[in-house]
């Protein structure tokens, strides 16, 4: 049985975590409220900016004069994977879903036979996979969110993708990132960044579908030139994008985290605060029983 003094030591202890949790929750609740709104307000940019390409590339029916980021190597045999977790941790399931992830489609890419390369946006990611993939990370970026997600990282990552891209060092990149839904809930979302993916519009004779209905454009200047002034734009659109979703699903699962472990500490307050009472009351009665038979002796 534990002594007195250890379990005033204990539940002290246990009061100064729970306090740290709670302020940590107030500041996640905080910083959570402008993240949100930023998530969402960036959405209707980034899918629409999705669709005017996909409408754009629909028309296109010279491939061999697409732009390379839609065109594509012509090969998917090396693949790279940009992981954007967060660089602190205390958030819950938050990076775990992620790397649980990235690694199951990692695996099942060199099951396939192809070469896979990660960038991980987030030390929290990287420190997760570096013992499994360490010799697979090319790029590890920290800090991007800091102070606050901001458009310059995501266009300085994506300048960077599409060097990598033209200097021939991968054949498919895909974004991994959690996607904010709500407080309770955020998804892990897989978005191939490049080449740029659209939905199949060819009928069976490999000509381009137009659904009926369906206005046709002409373009000026050409298709292809539209293609290749927005699809660099599109790509740093759509990482600033994701930055913005895993930082709002980040202060989100911290929040609930936080809250989750300050209501647990109050418990264990309580567990320990009757134990201490028990067993101080255990001390008492044992005392009182040794004073009356000392007295009954005389």
């Amino acid at each position: 049985m534990p002594s007195l003094k250890e379990l005033r030591v204990r539940i002290t202890s246990v009061k100064s975590t729970q306090r740290i949790t709670s302020a940590m929750k107030m500041v996640a609740a905080a910083k959570l409220r402008r993240a949100q709104e930023r998530a969402e307000e960036a959405r209707p940019f980034a899918e629409r900016m999705e669709r005017v390409l996909a409408a754009v590339a629909s028309s296109v029916t010279d491939g061999a004069g697409a732009p390379p980021l839609l065109a594509g190597t012509g090969k998917e045999q090396t693949h790279l994977i940009v992981l954007v977790s967060s660089d602190r941790g205390l958030c819950g399931g938050f990076n775990t879903n992620l790397v649980r992830f990235v690694r199951k489609h990692a695996r099942q890419l060199i099951r396939e036979g192809k070469t896979v390369q990660l960038f991980c946006v987030g030390r929290k990611g990287y420190g997760q996979l570096r013992g499994e993939f360490g010799d697979n990370v090319i790029e590890v970026r920290e800090d991007v969110t800091k102070p606050a997600p901001s458009f310059g990282p995501a266009r300085d990552i994506a300048m960077q993708l599409a060097s990598m891209y033209e200097d021939g060092a991968f054949d498919v990149c895909t974004v991994v990132y959690n996607k904010f839904v709500s407080v309770m809930t955020q998804n892990v979302t897989p978005l191939q960044l490049i080449p740029f993916a659209i939905e199949d519009t060819k009928d069976g004779a490999g000509a381009v579908a137009t659904p009926a209905g369906r206005a046709v454009y002409e373009y000026e200047p050409s298709e292809e030139e539209i293609l290749a002034e927005l699809l660099p734009r599109n790509l740093a659109v759509q990482m600033y994008r994701a930055i913005l979703e895993s930082f709002a699903s980040e202060q989100a699962s911290r929040m609930t985290a936080m809250d989750n472990a300050t209501r647990n500490a109050g418990d264990l307050i309580n567990e320990l605060t009757m134990n201490y009472n028990r067993t101080r009351q255990a001390f008492i009665t044992k005392e009182l029983i040794e004073i009356i038979s000392g007295a009954e002796a005389l």
